[in-house]
């Protein structure tokens, strides 16, 4: 991708990037609100139900690594197109499923396609913005998209189904896939791949991809013998990396600190950013008995408050403190938010104990977030971006499967065990408890980056972030 883009053209071409990557974020939780109108409507049993996100988020998370890695080697504006046409036709096949079947067929084929264009959009964003304070601005527009995404997923999942049905949560992606498509064939220029020849690790991308996909079912689904199966593939790939000509993923990056770090931290960050969203939503509605609308319209501050922080100041801050501040700063907020929210009781009200939490928070994962991203592509080569993005992208999504299988067994586990009390009180114990190991996971990456993520000063940070963009 050239270096030289018109700043008008290179802003459009940022926007439509970022379009696309929202939409694929969103459809990891658009229908969250809309399962029951589906099972209604369609049959599902309550165990066949969950694949409607399951299938969806198997295909997704076990093939960013490969995604990335495709778009290094053919290229990644094609890899890009081909993702988002894949993932938009099987949003009309979704929409216009009559059967359980093809719902969540055409979920897993939604996967396949989110995975192959969303996994190559970092890559492509540090490599087109080569200056460093204009390609933190970038990045933090990405973030954004990240960040939010799964939130705005909600309030259009409960709008959209209450206001016309279900088959609009997969509708909605129609026109946008094809307004994106068409405009990124017009203004994202065209950038050559390494070529097929120069490799690809077959084996290492069937043992990766069994592996992640098997890990991601197993945690979802609480399937330990499944996992066990998966770590050993895991093991096993990373034994042929270490031999394979050309890997698949290669272990050089690890030595990258700051690219070892980051992909640590995103693990545990959203582990417990993303299981807060999900005991929220039950707290919302089982304790305080609002309406799936209004959860989802409960949430509309997050995404607000992150595009102020991320959109507004994160990357001056970035500037002038340095990355790694940042991003210890932002996740001590996201801390101090789920701290807040371990104080949550049957007698509480969304605008004095839930709203003030999410506002912290949301302040903090928008400084956050992009420093997070920008350290995960430090220092690596041109040739390797677009591997790296998907590695940063496969680890946010093991992270989000980590936090929502661990809080909602932790949850169920103490709410059980108060059986003689009052339902709703027993529920808010469940949810405090879940609070309090979510904010565990943020400590533990606060106290990771710390010792991990090397010190930069603010005028060392600047050139080094993201050089991958200087090809």
């Amino acid at each position: 991708m050239a270096e030289n883009h018109p700043t008008r053209s290179r802003g459009l071409a940022l926007a439509v990037l970022c379009a696309a990557s929202l939409m694929v974020v969103l459809d990891s939780s658009i229908v969250a609100v809309a399962l029951p109108a589906i099972q209604a409507d369609l049959g599902f049993t309550p165990a066949g139900l969950a694949w409607v996100v399951t299938a969806y988020l198997v295909a997704f998370g076990g093939l960013l690594l490969i995604s990335g890695r495709l778009g290094d080697l053919l290229g990644r504006r094609r890899v890009f197109l081909g993702g988002l046409g894949l993932f938009t036709a099987s949003s009309l096949v979704a929409g216009l499923a009559d059967n359980a079947g093809v719902l969540v067929v055409s979920r897993f084929a939604q996967g396949v396609g989110g995975a192959l264009a969303s996994a190559v959009v970092l890559g492509m964003i540090v490599t087109m913005y080569p200056e460093p304070r204009a390609r933190a601005k970038a990045i933090g527009v990405y973030s954004f998209t990240q960040a939010a995404g799964a939130s705005i997923g909600l309030i259009a999942g409960g709008a959209l189904t209450q206001a016309l049905s279900w088959h609009w949560t997969f509708y909605v992606n129609l026109p946008i896939g094809v307004a994106a498509y068409l405009l990124a064939v017009r203004v994202v220029e065209p950038d050559r791949g390494t070529g097929l020849r120069a490799g690809l690790d077959v084996l290492g991308a069937v043992l990766v991809t069994a592996a992640v996909m098997l890990g991601v079912y197993a945690i979802s689904d609480s399937q330990w013998s499944a996992l066990a199966v998966a770590v050993v593939l895991l093991a096993a790939f990373v034994v042929r990396q270490a031999k394979a000509r050309t890997p698949l993923l290669p272990l050089r990056l690890f030595r990258i600190r700051a690219v070892t770090g980051a992909n640590l931290v995103m693990v545990l960050m959203v582990a417990g950013m993303l299981g807060f969203q999900f005991v929220t939503a039950l707290y919302l509605q089982q304790v305080l008995g609002l309406d799936a609308l209004r959860t989802g319209v409960a949430f509309l501050p997050v995404p607000l408050v992150i595009a102020v922080a991320s959109l507004g100041f994160a990357d001056k801050l970035a500037a002038r403190f340095g990355p790694r501040t940042v991003l210890l700063s932002g996740l001590g907020l996201v801390i101090a938010g789920l701290l807040l929210l371990t104080r949550v009781s049957v007698e509480g009200a969304y605008f004095t104990d839930v709203l003030p939490p999410l506002l912290v928070m949301g302040l903090g994962a928008g400084a956050a977030i992009p420093a997070l991203m920008g350290l995960a592509m430090s220092d690596v080569a041109p040739e390797d971006a677009g591997v790296a993005s998907g590695l940063i992208n496969t680890t946010q999504q093991v992270g989000a499967a980590i936090g929502t299988a661990v809080l909602a067994s932790v949850a169920a586990s103490r709410t059980a065990s108060l059986g003689s009390v009052d339902h709703r009180e027993a529920l808010a114990a469940g949810f405090r408890l879940a609070y309090g190991v979510s904010a565990g996971f943020l400590i533990a990456a606060v106290a990771l980056g710390g010792l991990v993520l090397a010190r930069r000063s603010p005028a060392a940070a600047e050139p080094e972030v993201c050089v991958a963009g200087q090809a």
